[in-house]
This record gives C-alpha cells, sequence and structure tokens, in this order.
C-alpha cells in the first residue's frame, strides 16, 4: 500500500483542476472506486460554463444498521498565481529533496490519493465489513460553493442517507503529521456597507456631506468592540475591514459615497442575527444614511469529542506517535454543509504551511503514513 498512494498523487496534480474544472480528476478516482466494489453517483450542479462535478460513492457494509463512515473533500485548486515565482511547472509533480511540489499538492490532493487508497486497502483486507464507506467529492469548494457539497447533502438529506462520520480531507497539520485535527469552524457573516454622503467641492465642505468623515467613528467602534468572549471550544467573534473605498480620483472632490466590506469569523457564542442587529443598532446611533448587505457564508459547527475523534486521534497515536490536539482554528470548509446532515465531523490531513503558496508541496514522508491513518480510523470504526 505504502508505495501505491504516491502514483495517484502525481496524476491528480497533473490535472489542472482550477476551479470548477474537475480535469477528469473524478473519472480517475471514479474509476478506481467502482473497481473496489463502490457504487458511484454524479450530482454534478450548475450552469453551462460553470458547472460543478460532484460524486458521490459508496460501498454498503454486510450490516443494513452499520456506521456509514464518508471521507469527504475537493478536487478543484485554487489559481497558480504568476507562474514565473514557481520554481517548477505547478502541475508537472516534481520532487525536490524530500518534497513533492505542485498545486494541490497540500490542498487536498494528497488526502484525496491517501482516502483512495485506503479504502482500496480496507475492502481488500476485511471484504465482509459491517459498516458502509463512502466518498463525497466536488470540484467546488475553493470558489463560491454553491453548486457542490452543498448540493449533494440537500440530495442525500432527502433521499435519507444517514451519515455517521465524516472525515474531510483538508491539511490540518501544523508542525508533525497528526499534531492537529480540526472537530469545528467558525461561521463566517461578511457585509458589504454603503454610507451615502452628499458629493461636493472640498473648497465648501458646509455644501456637501463627507461619508468618510462621517462614517469614521463608527468603523473605529465596530473594530474595537467584543463581539464575544468565545468558550471553551471557540476564539472570540472577531471582525475584520477588508476593503475600503471613497472618491472619485480627483483631489478637491469630498465623496459622496463610501463602501466598506467586513467580515465576521464567529463562534457560537454569537448567531448572525445577533451580529447584524448589534450592527445595525451601531450605525443608527452614528446617524449613518446606509445600504447593508449580508452574505452568510456558514455557521459554526462542532462535533464534540465521540467516536470519531477517538477513532482518528487512536490511528493518528498509531502511526505517528503523536497525540492530536482538537482545533475550530482557521477558514471554512466544506464541513459546515455536511454537518447538517452527519452528527461528527471532523478534518484531518497533511501539513498545512503551504496551501494557496507558490511552490505548494507536500513532505514525501507524510503521504504514505497518512493513507495508513485513513485505513486504521476506517477499521476502527466499521469492523
Amino acid at each position: 500500500m505504502d508505495d501505491l498512494t504516491l502514483p495517484l498523487l502525481e496524476q491528480l496534480i497533473a490535472r489542472p483542476s482550477v476551479t470548477p474544472d474537475d480535469a477528469g480528476c473524478l473519472e480517475l478516482i471514479g474509476a478506481r472506486l467502482a473497481a473496489a466494489g463502490f457504487d458511484l453517483e454524479r450530482m454534478d450542479s450548475g450552469p453551462d460554463g460553470a458547472r460543478v462535478h460532484n460524486l458521490w460513492a459508496l460501498r454498503r457494509g454486510t450490516s443494513a444498521d452499520g456506521p456509514v463512515l464518508v471521507f469527504a473533500g475537493h478536487t478543484d485548486v485554487v489559481p497558480t498565481g504568476d507562474l514565473a515565482r514557481w520554481t517548477s511547472d505547478p502541475f508537472v509533480p516534481t520532487v525536490r529533496g524530500d518534497r513533492l511540489f505542485g498545486r494541490g499538492a497540500a490542498d487536498m490532493k494528497t488526502s484525496l490519493a491517501a482516502m483512495v487508497v485506503a479504502a482500496e486497502d480496507f475492502v481488500a483486507r476485511h471484504p465482509g465489513h459491517a459498516g458502509s464507506v463512502a466518498f463525497l467529492l466536488t470540484s467546488d469548494e475553493e470558489g463560491p460553493a454553491r453548486d457542490g457539497t452543498v448540493v449533494c447533502v440537500e440530495r442525500l438529506r432527502q433521499r435519507g442517507q444517514r451519515l455517521d462520520y465524516c472525515v474531510v480531507g483538508e491539511p490540518t497539520s501544523v508542525e508533525r503529521l497528526g499534531d492537529t485535527v480540526k472537530n469545528g469552524r467558525r461561521g463566517s457573516l461578511s457585509g458589504r456597507l454603503r454610507v451615502i454622503g452628499v458629493q461636493g467641492h472640498v473648497a465648501y465642505p458646509q455644501l456637501a456631506r463627507n461619508p468618510v468623515h462621517q462614517a469614521a467613528p463608527a468603523l473605529a467602534e465596530l473594530a474595537v468592540t467584543e463581539w464575544d468572549g468565545g468558550n471553551d471550544h471557540f476564539p472570540p467573534t472577531t471582525f475584520q475591514i477588508s476593503n475600503i473605498a471613497a472618491g472619485t480620483g480627483a483631489g478637491n472632490v469630498i465623496p459622496g459615497e463610501l463602501a466598506v466590506d467586513f467580515n465576521f469569523r464567529f463562534s457560537t457564542e454569537s448567531t448572525p442575527e445577533s451580529l447584524r442587529r448589534r450592527v445595525r443598532a451601531l450605525l443608527d446611533r452614528h446617524g449613518l444614511e446606509v445600504v447593508l448587505d449580508w452574505t452568510l457564508s456558514g455557521e459554526p459547527f462542532l462535533t464534540p469529542v465521540g467516536e470519531l475523534s477517538a477513532a482518528i486521534g487512536a490511528a493518528i497515536a498509531s502511526e505517528t506517535g503523536v497525540t492530536a490536539q482538537l482545533s475550530t482554528t482557521g477558514g471554512t470548509s466544506d464541513g459546515r454543509f455536511i454537518a447538517k446532515l452527519c452528527p461528527q465531523v471532523v478534518e484531518f490531513g497533511p501539513l498545512n504551511a503551504s496551501i494557496h503558496k507558490i511552490d505548494e508541496y507536500v513532505p514525501l514522508d507524510q503521504i504514505a503514513p497518512l493513507t495508513r491513518i485513513y485505513r486504521r480510523t476506517l477499521e476502527n470504526l466499521l469492523l
């Protein structure tokens, strides 16, 4: 098994699957899973020209009441950026020293290859496994995430498909393979604020209303507000301004409007409703004329310590000797959608130091142990 994951990983990296293009990754994975006895179902979604590729694959266990463990992940990768800054072609998997370089090496084609080989090995070792193994894969995680996992989860919910455990292959390890497992994520709520003023000449401010001047005290208060104190599982909710724009480009014109983009990463101590309400009250208190639009990217989810975290923790310890720490830090993932259907969701994968960067890589010595960890997790839960 140890020498099977790397060739599959190299084949996946060689496919330039920039969101939402799957570039044939699911066909490659699907063929491997079908040969291992999985039933395949494509759940592609989205408009022509931006079609999202989704795959649901299921190998039923011998027990109708046995648990279902799903491996979840994404075949899509972020754009490469300036190709001239890459040491080697990002879509030509290249070994230099003790690392394999290529776009998607860390996020998250190593996990995908390891999951597939782990499932193949598990089935070969235990053909009469009681529980069921599934895969839920998409080409729309790095992008808008409107036609990927969220669509598949809804279809599975409508047909009454039970999911008991889910392992999402996001790269979670920080310093050593296995040191961090994500058992939850914060929610993400974004706002687009337009503060309305009156455009005019800078020499006649009495005839205008400068929205930058008006908004500045409110923005300063938003930046220092304590939204909540977090809890044992989540850090406090944070507020960050990401973009701000005003003006015509001329130095003698008072702008008529100020546009501000901001984002909350929020804990379970806050809700989208409470954050919207508090922001609106603050803006009203400052007497601002505003237009405010909201986008909720995902609500927080948390998997309490239980069978899944224990199973993957034991597998990590067996293979690496590392005691995994549970964490909810970082950005959002498709786990937020799966958690609406599956009671236990964790994320675990290789080193995350190079994700989305130039010269993305995975340490070679993490590939085989990661595969074995996934296989041991299957054994711990489905036999």
